[in-house]
């Protein structure tokens, strides 16, 4: 993983799952990381044993559904290493319920998380990169993005999004890299966000098969570890035993 140490790497949603195992393990490959994420005390831990590891870790809070916090972030880590060459969109939330709960302000919120905070992601970074000549976006969606199944009616569009987004970014950039990571079942705080009863015991079920964070973050590192003409753009990681 050569290709990955003293890479200047900003992680969003860095603060637990998926996000903290990436920013640990890329970390622990040498690239210098910086955390964003609103759980500032978390950040700080995360970043302070990144550190005593013999790692690079920042932090700065960010909250992505702002697009001024998001573009400071990465502000922040490109005026703090000199330079951006990978931006990690993995701030997510999935509070599902089937559409007839009508839960209109979970709605509101997985837009301005999953598809905005993704968009002000790309709209932060594609600057700095454009000026490098060189960058990489790896933008965390989930098979919810190539499946649609009940209660998931909007997560599921807001994932089909992140596909089409980072797809349309790729066609339009030659000196740009674009992956999108679809995990599975995996170990994480987004179920914590689900409020509608029967779909939190649906989910629930699913927990035991869920696989470990650290195989998303594999995945990222796979990816970016790639030499710089090689552009891996689509990577679904599941458990063996989810159907879909």
């Amino acid at each position: 993983m050569s290709n990955i140490e003293g890479k200047v790497i900003a992680i969003t949603g860095a603060s637990s799952g998926i996000g903290e195992a990436t920013a640990r393990h890329l970390a622990k490959l040498g690239a210098k990381v910086v955390l964003g994420a609103r759980r500032t005390d978390r950040l700080e831990t995360i970043a302070e044993e990144i550190r005593a590891d013999g790692g690079t870790a920042d932090f700065k809070p960010v909250d992505v559904t702002n697009r001024e916090d998001v573009e400071a972030f990465v502000q922040f880590a490109d005026k703090t290493h000199g330079k951006v060459d990978v931006v990690v969109n993995n701030a997510g939330l999935m509070p599902l319920s089937p559409l007839e709960a009508l839960k209109v302000d979970e709605w509101d919120r997985m837009v301005d998380v999953n598809i905005k905070g993704v968009l002000y992601g790309i709209a932060a970074g594609l600057p700095i990169m454009k000026r490098q000549g060189f960058g990489h976006f790896v933008n965390i969606s989930s098979v919810a993005g190539h499946v649609v199944f009940p209660s998931g009616a909007v997560y599921c569009a807001t994932k089909f999004a992140v596909s089409a987004l980072s797809e349309g970014l790729r066609q339009e950039n030659s000196d740009i890299r674009v992956t999108v990571i679809s995990p599975g079942a995996t170990e994480s705080e987004l179920a914590d966000t689900i409020t509608h009863d029967e779909t939190a015991k649906m989910v629930d079920g699913l927990r035991a098969s869920a696989i470990p964070a650290q195989a998303i973050a594999d995945a990222a590192a796979y990816a970016i570890g790639q030499p710089a003409e090689v552009d891996i753009n689509d990577i679904i990681v599941r458990p063996t035993v989810q159907a879909l």
